[in-house]
Order: structure tokens, then C-alpha cells, then sequence
């Protein structure tokens, strides 16, 4: 158990060091099996509730387009840049910015309130509803080297004047509850009340993870249902990130809490994206079957949402 804290320790020091190593749903549940309640400068207990859920989108492939969840759908459908940040909320009460969470898991989030103060309005002048939540992307410039961690770092730093210095920017992609009956329209309205969103520039200077094919109508939306965790009227068009090769240098078993036996793969060290690269999930004995896996032979390894490097093919 110690031994899974002082990964976990890690990992979130990797975390906020702008340099993340696993995703939040795997640091969610190892830190639950190893009742790990300390993050770096947090503690996860204080993580808050999201007024609606922030679901992710499911991951469609240029080369898997018959994959798309929502059919023969014959409606319009918007497209946007898929922005490659950090997610947050904004929970605006009867007009006034009253609480800015991490994404966390989709559920709860972390607090970032006084951060997000100096980069977003912090009033929505004549408008006083009494509960709105407008979901968008923290990002930085493609010209921060590493600039998605960058500003997934920045977000959890104590010092708000530090915070205020870091060149990033606040677009926003969504709306709960909604104005109006069109999701585009949503966006026209953001314009208003002093928002960037995903439809008022090409943010071509901002680094993108692909594109948003999305339904307009939200009746429309809401009537194609959800997944667990994704909803079936948007989706995520991704091109498969190029590999890197290495050297397979011996394989490790572990053994889960389950008692499932999951192996990893030892590597040469590689840099991807910025980060150094020792280790891969290798999945199950079958996935290493089927990609004829060997100790010694080459391999091509990506970073799955640019955090969990993965093994996607024998390379010589």
C-alpha cells in the first residue's frame, strides 16, 4: 500500500509540475483502493460537486468515421476545434461568478475560484438567473512549449498573482441551462457577456486535439440519450498520433486489487511530447500475442490523450 501512495505521491507532484504522467480517472481509483486523500498542495476531499456533469466525448478516428455515435442523424450538426487545455467550470449564481472547478472526474471537480476570477467575467451584468453553468477550455499558446500542461499546472497554483502572469485564456463550449434552442445560438450569447467561445475564432495560434462534430438542437440532442460517459450528440475526430520507437526492455506483472495480472512494458527511454517515457501499459497476455511482442524487439509507442503511453505495434 505505501508503495501505491509514493506513486500516487508522484504522480501528483508530476501533476502540478505541469508534467502529468496519469490520468485523473486512474489517480481517482488508485487513490480510493490506497485511501490516499492528499494531491500536491490539495486535498481531494475538497473536491466540490459540478452543478451538471461535464461529461467527456467519445473519441472517433478519421479511419472509424462509421463509429459515430449518432447515426444517419439528418439535422444540422456544428463543428469546432476540439481545444487541448484544461476543462472547467463556471457556476454562475443569479448573475455573479460563485465557484470555478477542475474537471476532476466529471462529477466533482477542484476549486479554482479566485484563479479564474482574473481571466473570466465575473458578473454577468443584467442577467440574473438563478443557477448557470458554462462549461469551456483553459488553454495556452501554441508557442509554450508542453502548453496543455502548462495550463492544466497553472490552474491549481496558490498564488493568484502567478496565476494572473501565466499567458492562457479562457473559450468556452457550452451552456447548462441553455438560453436558447440551438447550442450556436448559446455561443452568440456567451459573445455578450464578454466570453471567448469555439465558434467566435479559428484559434488556429492554440493547440487543438482534433475536431467536434456536434448536434445543434438540443432538443435534438438530449433525445439521442447518453452513455455512462459520454453523451450521443457530439463526438470527438481525432487523427491517430504518430509513434514513437524504442526498445522493449522486459515486461512486469502486476497484480491488481481484483486479482487481475496486468502487464507493463520496460522501455528504452524515450521522450514524447515533451515528457520521458520508460513505461507502457501492455493490457492483458492477449494484446501482447497480437502484436507478436517480444523482449527485445522494437516497438512504437504513443501517449493516449497525450498522459498514458501505449504500445501500438511490433516496429521491426
Amino acid at each position: 500500500m505505501e508503495n501505491i501512495k509514493a506513486v500516487l505521491q508522484q504522480a501528483a507532484e508530476d501533476y502540478y509540475n505541469g508534467k502529468p504522467t496519469m490520468s485523473d480517472e486512474q489517480f481517482d481509483k488508485l487513490a480510493v483502493y490506497a485511501q490516499y486523500d492528499e494531491v500536491g498542495f490539495f486535498n481531494r476531499d475538497n473536491r466540490i460537486p459540478h452543478a451538471f456533469q461535464m461529461y467527456s466525448l467519445q473519441k472517433i478516428f478519421s479511419n472509424e468515421l462509421d463509429k459515430q455515435p449518432f447515426g444517419n442523424y439528418k439535422g444540422a450538426t456544428i463543428v469546432s476545434p476540439k481545444l487541448d487545455g484544461a476543462a472547467v467550470s463556471l457556476l454562475y449564481v443569479e448573475g455573479q461568478l460563485h465557484k470555478a472547478l477542475t474537471r476532476g472526474d466529471g462529477k466533482r471537480g477542484l476549486d479554482i475560484t479566485d484563479n479564474m476570477k482574473s481571466l473570466v467575467p465575473n458578473s454577468l451584468g443584467e442577467y440574473k438567473g438563478a443557477l448557470l453553468q458554462i462549461t469551456g477550455e483553459v488553454v495556452a499558446p501554441k508557442t509554450i512549449k508542453n502548453a496543455r500542461n502548462y495550463a492544466a499546472g497553472a490552474l491549481n497554483l496558490k498564488d493568484t498573482q502567478e496565476f494572473g502572469n501565466r499567458d492562457l485564456r479562457f473559450i468556452a463550449y457550452g451552456v447548462q441551462e441553455s438560453w436558447n434552442e440551438c447550442w450556436s445560438k448559446d455561443m452568440e450569447y456567451l459573445l455578450d457577456f464578454g466570453f471567448d467561445t469555439v465558434l467566435s475564432n479559428d484559434w488556429t495560434t492554440y493547440p487543438d486535439d482534433g475536431l467536434v462534430f456536434r448536434v445543434d438542437s438540443y432538443e435534438d440532442f438530449k433525445s439521442l440519450g447518453y452513455t455512462s460517459k459520454h453523451p450521443r450528440g457530439a463526438y470527438a475526430l481525432k487523427q491517430r498520433n504518430e509513434g514513437v520507437i524504442t526498445k522493449l526492455v522486459d515486461v512486469l506483472w502486476n497484480v491488481g486489487k481484483s486479482g487481475v495480472v496486468a502487464p507493463v512494458a520496460i522501455l528504452e527511454p524515450i521522450e514524447i511530447d515533451g515528457a520521458t517515457v520508460s513505461r507502457a501499459t501492455l493490457h492483458n497476455m492477449r494484446y501482447i500475442n497480437d502484436l507478436n511482442l517480444e523482449i527485445g524487439c522494437l516497438v512504437e509507442v504513443i501517449r493516449s490523450g497525450e498522459i498514458i503511453p501505449r504500445i501500438v505495434s511490433r516496429a521491426d
